[in-house]
């Protein structure tokens, strides 16, 4: 016999609907926070909290440099991918962390770099913009695509169409971006150049990346006021990988694992304890309130919480093991809502497979999770690392599991030791940039926290009350029984009869 039979049948966040509760001024939904903590932390300090409670997961397909600062720079964090080798997660780390709002780390040219080569790092590159330096890095000018046209120009040095150095206002070892906008302001250069105190240039600030940057209010910022910048790892090489992203700045690890109630974990996340104290690990994932504990009490500063649920992921198909991942939130929350009011400590939970829509990020936050991890939503992205394609008249991105054959050609990689795979790959539907997707989802989750009467995420785990939905309630929830032209198999249509 087994050591235990649950007959009772676990749920999943579409079987769930909130019920409203009173709303007033107070949870309007302008005066909503979705800030949230991301892992347990003594105090409330960056980089500890996310603006937004989404994060992207680490997937070859979804999680690359572009998407972790956009996404940093939105609220939320994208965490780089394990399945390549320890020096190519550090150096997408490093170019996160390099990257400073508004301070771009400039492409240089030589001055004897013939101008017909400048045209060809514009067609590569998409910019025009090309800072001119010695062997030393030392600015000497700048050339823009309004200082050649390349048919009579293109064999000349850059050094002859250049802006030479004494007609360029530079700052020098300016970090606030505000002070660099009031010396932009008062020239009539597009960008300024950074230098040091010897002239060596640091980066450049585009008058149009100073109006950006107002755009982006909720950038989430280490103590340096660089981006966050986190990354996953495996239980194989962390020795090796761990230290590597550590040189390169990284914030918050993750262990990336279809089952992290593990003995394997446990060593990870002490060996991590012991020789980076500061350094905040995430285990998972788990779906029981034992595999919860078992990493908490290992030094585990979040835990995500599910298991095969998510689009391209098949553990349950292939191995039988998994869990709805309703019932696995509400399980695991209610154990770390009574490991916080034993020790005093908050264990963030991350809800990871299966989130779809706006609404199931609701249900899950309102279950008891404190931030969501997606996959599919990110990936159609015009900031995740695939290349579109056109497939029957429709663009679409590649997506793939880390479990998947393609994902498994790295050597030491999350199922490195598996003789099957446990996820496939397909291609999802391309939705453009994420600055313009992610507000309206941010705005349903406020929507609906409006709706409960909870103004932050700690008061909807307080206020929310759920109730399981059938079959038929669900569909009466969709549109149907109308007639739209174009997409007549979308939505049933009642024959009214003569």
């Amino acid at each position: 016999m087994p050591k235990k039979i649950y007959l009772e049948p676990s749920r999943t966040l579409m079987e769930f609907r909130l019920l409203p509760g009173l709303t007033t001024g107070e949870t309007t939904i302008f005066n909503i926070s979705l800030r949230t903590p991301f892992v347990y932390s003594k105090e409330e300090q960056a980089p500890y909290f996310l603006n937004i409670p989404i994060v992207a997961a680490a997937m070859q397909s979804v999680s690359g440099v572009r998407m972790g600062i956009e996404l940093a720079k939105l609220g939320g964090t994208a965490f780089i991918y394990a399945s390549q080798t320890p020096s190519q997660q550090a150096e997408m780390i490093r170019q996160i962390k390099k990257y400073k709002a508004g301070f771009v780390p400039p492409e240089t040219v030589h001055p004897s770099t013939p101008i017909r080569d400048v045209q060809e790092l514009t067609r590569k590159r998409g910019y025009n913009t090309f800072p001119v330096v010695d062997e030393d890095g030392k600015l000497l000018g700048i050339i823009t695509k309004n200082d050649y046209d390349v048919k009579p120009h293109g064999d000349l040095a850059v050094q002859e169409r250049m802006i030479p150095r004494a007609e360029l206002t530079v700052g020098v070892n300016i970090e606030e971006i505000k002070e660099a906008n009031s010396l932009l302001r008062e020239t009539h250069q597009s960008v300024l150049p950074i230098v040091d105190e010897t002239d060596r240039l640091l980066y450049l600030v585009f008058r149009k990346d100073i109006r950006n940057h107002l755009d982006y209010p909720f950038e989430v910022l280490d103590a340096h006021k660089r981006l966050l910048a986190t990354a996953a790892i495996n239980t194989h090489d962390y020795e090796k990988r761990v230290p590597a992203l550590v040189e390169a700045g990284v914030d918050v690890l993750a262990i990336d694992s279809s089952d992290g109630h593990s003995s394997f974990q446990k060593e990870t996340i002490e060996w991590i304890g012991k020789h980076y104290p500061q350094l905040p690990v995430i285990g998972g994932n788990i779906i029981t309130e034992d595999g919860f504990n078992y990493l908490v009490e290992a030094g585990a500063r979040a835990v995500k919480i599910g298991m095969g649920g998510g689009s391209i992921c098949i553990t349950q198909e292939q191995k039988g093991t998994g869990r709805g991942l309703a019932t696995a939130i509400i399980k695991v929350a209610r154990e770390r809502d009574a490991y916080f009011k034993k020790t005093g400590k908050y264990i963030p939970l991350i809800a990871d497979g299966g989130i779809v829509s706006a609404k199931d990020i609701t249900i899950a936050l309102a279950l008891g999770a404190d931030y969501v991890m997606m996959g599919r939503y990110f990936a159609r992205m015009e900031e995740s690392p695939t290349e579109k394609v056109t497939i029957n008249n429709q663009v679409m991105k590649p997506y793939w599991g880390e479990g998947s054959a393609r994902a498994r050609d790295w050597k030491e990689v999350r199922y490195y030791q598996a003789q099957f795979v446990e996820g496939v790959e397909g291609f999802v539907q391309y939705a453009g940039n994420l600055k313009d997707n992610l507000p309206e989802t941010l705005s349903k989750i406020k929507a609906s926290m409006s709706s409960v009467g909870a103004a932050t995420i700690r008061e909807l785990h307080e206020k929310a009350e759920l109730e399981v939905v059938s079959a038929l309630s669900i569909r009466e929830g969709k549109a149907h029984d109308i007639y739209l032209p174009g997409n007549e198999n979308s939505y049933n249509v009642t024959n009214w009869g003569n």
